[in-house]
């Protein structure tokens, strides 16, 4: 079974910046696409992003021009950094890899924005 592990969260102000990580127990290149969904208080859970195994990626329209997804597939871990970043952007950050079969997900990483 996968196992995803984030980190990076934590309180920046508005307008700052913060990059987190999600680090997988296995080789990336075999994982379909690997992504991001947040869910913020008392709001439906968004997807945020998405990179497949071939380095395409798209956002939510809340985050594009600001986020960027990455991956290191030596390192097997995706990247999300997240910049000019809104009180809006305050949410439980969930990382997922997207198997043909099935989806595997973190266990979530909190993200507050300041001000």
């Amino acid at each position: 079974q996968v196992q995803l592990v984030e980190s990076g969260g934590g309180l920046v102000q508005a307008g700052g910046s913060r990059r987190l990580s999600c680090a997988a127990s296995e080789s990336i290149s075999s994982i379909n696409a690997m992504g991001w969904y947040r869910q913020a208080p008392g709001k439906q859970r968004e997807w945020v992003a998405e990179i497949t195994n071939g380095g395409s990626t798209n956002y939510a329209d809340s985050v594009k021009g600001r986020f960027t997804i990455s991956r290191d597939n030596a390192k097997n871990t995706a990247y999300l950094q997240m910049n000019s970043l809104k009180p809006e952007d305050k949410a439980d950050y969930y990382c997922y890899a997207h198997f043909t079969l099935s989806r595997y997900w973190g266990q979530g990483i909190q993200v507050t924005v300041s001000s």
